[in-house]
C-alpha cells in the first residue's frame, strides 16, 4: 500500500480532487500506522465537506456511502426531527422536552432518547404486542425514517433507541432476531446533516442555531473525563484556535465521531470518521483527522 502525505495549504482552497486524494492518503498512512493493531480499510469509513463563507462546499469521501451501526451519533436525527416536528405544531415545545434535547446531546444519555423517540413517534416500550397493535406500533415508529426518505436521505436506518442492557419486549421484536432492523447511518449522511446544521439550513436558521449550541465543545476545558466528548474524539486532532461541535458515538465495537470545525482563517469542515471493532483505540479518528486538516 503506497502512502502518502500532503501538507494542508493555510488560507488556499483546495478543489474536490485534491480533498479527495488527502482523504485517500490520510487512510492510507493511518491504517499503516496502526497496522500493529491489526487496523483494516473496511473498518474506517469518512465523509469530509470543507468551504469557507460564501464558497462552494469541496466534497470527499471515503466509504461513505456504507451502512454501519452509529451508536449515539443517531442522536442527531432524532433531534433535528425533533425541531421540525415542533416547527410544524405537532410536537409541543415544552421545559422537559428541551431538558431531554440537552441531555441526549450534551451528556448523550440514552435515557433521555428514549423519551426523544416516543416524544416524536407516539410509541412506548413495553411488552410484547399482539401482532395488529405492533403493526400499528411499527408504523409510528418509522416516521422518523419516513422524514429523512422525504428529504432524500438514503440507506439509512434511524427508527431504534439505544440500549445499554436491552431492548425488551415490543423493541426486541422490532429489531429482529438477528438484529437486521438496527440502526444504520453513512457517514454521508451524518455529514450532511450536520453541514446543514452548520449552515443554518437544518429545519430553521434559527433551529440549526439552537441544535448547533448543544453541540459546542470546549477542549481547552480542564479535563475531567479523557473520554468525554469535548477531549476524546477529533479535539485530539486540534490545535488552540479551532472552534469544536461535534456528536461521539461509542460502543463495545464502534468508535465514531461527528465534528464541525471552524478556524480563525475562515475555514470550515465537517468531518465525520466511523471506526468499526476498535472502540478502545482512541488516536485513531484524531490520527486520521489530522492528515487531512493539517493539524
Amino acid at each position: 500500500m503506497t502512502v502518502m502525505m500532503a501538507l494542508w495549504v493555510h488560507g488556499s482552497s483546495l478543489h474536490g480532487a485534491n480533498l479527495q486524494q488527502r482523504l485517500n492518503s490520510a487512510v492510507d498512512a493511518t491504517v499503516a500506522e496502526f497496522s500493529s493493531h491489526v487496523l483494516q480499510t473496511n473498518e474506517l469509513a469518512a465523509s469530509i465537506r470543507f468551504w469557507r463563507e460564501g464558497q462552494a462546499v469541496e466534497l470527499a469521501q471515503y466509504r461513505g456511502t456504507e451502512p454501519i451501526y452509529p451508536a449515539s451519533v443517531v442522536k442527531l436525527f432524532y433531534l433535528a426531527a425533533a425541531h421540525r416536528w415542533m416547527e410544524d405544531g405537532k410536537l409541543a415545545d415544552t421545559p422537559e422536552l428541551r431538558r431531554a434535547m440537552r441531555d441526549m446531546i450534551v451528556e448523550s444519555y440514552n435515557d433521555a432518547t428514549h423519551y426523544i423517540l416516543d416524544a416524536i413517534t407516539g410509541t412506548t416500550s413495553g411488552p410484547e404486542l399482539p401482532p395488529s397493535e405492533m403493526k400499528a406500533w411499527v408504523q409510528r415508529r418509522n416516521a422518523v425514517n419516513r422524514y429523512y426518505a422525504g428529504l432524500g436521505y438514503t440507506h439509512i436506518n434511524v427508527n431504534q433507541k439505544p440500549w445499554c442492557e436491552g431492548p425488551y419486549g415490543r423493541d426486541r421484536l422490532f429489531v429482529g432476531e438477528k438484529y437486521d432492523n438496527r440502526n444504520v447511518l453513512t457517514t454521508e449522511s451524518v455529514a450532511r446533516l450536520l453541514k446543514d446544521m452548520a449552515q443554518g439550513k437544518s429545519v430553521t436558521a434559527q433551529r440549526s442555531q439552537e441544535m448547533m449550541k448543544l453541540l459546542e465543545r470546549d477542549y481547552t476545558a480542564p479535563i475531567t473525563d479523557p473520554e468525554d466528548q469535548a477531549h476524546g474524539f477529533s479535539a485530539l486532532a486540534l490545535k488552540p484556535g479551532a472552534k469544536l461541535w461535534s456528536k461521539a458515538g461509542w460502543t463495545s465495537s464502534t468508535r465514531h465521531d461527528a465534528a464541525y470545525i471552524e478556524w480563525p482563517d475562515g475555514r470550515r469542515a465537517v468531518l465525520v470518521v466511523f471506526t468499526t471493532n476498535h472502540a478502545n483505540e482512541r488516536m485513531i479518528i484524531p490520527s486520521l483527522l489530522k492528515r487531512v486538516i493539517g493539524e
